[in-house]
């Protein structure tokens, strides 16, 4: 075999995601901001001391509506958290996407790549990686939050499920 043979396969086709080291796991974030968004369930057992808390599970017949209410730490330009690193500390409910909770966080949009090479369907098209870590392809796409979003401390509580979509669900290839 000569060396123009030789083909390196890309390490998100060649190990599990429970392989992967924590550089590895952290890239394969498209960087969407989907995840910042702020989702609600349907859920008739709840009354209004329980109707905005978190929860960790999806019952039997529910389903996530996603909303155009983004983190107010959201950067909307860059896609980005202004506080990474504090995200959790700042807002409680930010859930920190790691190998062991992947399974166990049902909120993630099915274009999320992370999601998606859990289900076995590859890296989307439009991710950075592909694109020499760019984010335009995947902006081009309609793939991320730019231009679609309000920040939740710009939106009185009563007025959320006015900022229902389904353009987080969307999904091209």
């Amino acid at each position: 075999m000569n060396k123009n043979d030789t083909h390196i396969v890309p390490f998100w086709q060649s190990k599990t995601l429970a392989e992967m080291s924590r550089n590895e796991w952290e890239s394969l974030c498209d960087g969407c901001a989907k995840c910042c968004l702020n989702k609600f369930i349907d859920d008739e057992d709840t009354d209004e001391q329980t109707e905005l808390q978190p929860t960790n599970h999806l019952k039997a017949g529910e389903q996530v509506h996603y909303s155009s209410i983004a983190c107010y730490l959201l950067n909307e330009k860059t896609c980005q958290c202004s506080q990474y690193d504090k995200r959790t500390t700042l807002v409680p409910d930010c859930v920190r996407l790691t190998q062991d909770n992947l399974a166990d966080v049902f909120f993630m949009p099915p274009s999320c790549t992370y999601r998606r090479l859990q289900e076995g369907r590859g890296m989307p098209s439009w991710h950075p990686l592909l694109h020499k870590g760019k984010k335009s392809a995947m902006h081009k796409a309609g793939m991320s939050i730019r231009g679609k979003i309000v920040k939740d401390d710009d939106v009185a509580l009563e007025d959320f499920e006015d900022y229902i979509v389904s353009w987080p669900l969307n999904d091209i290839d």
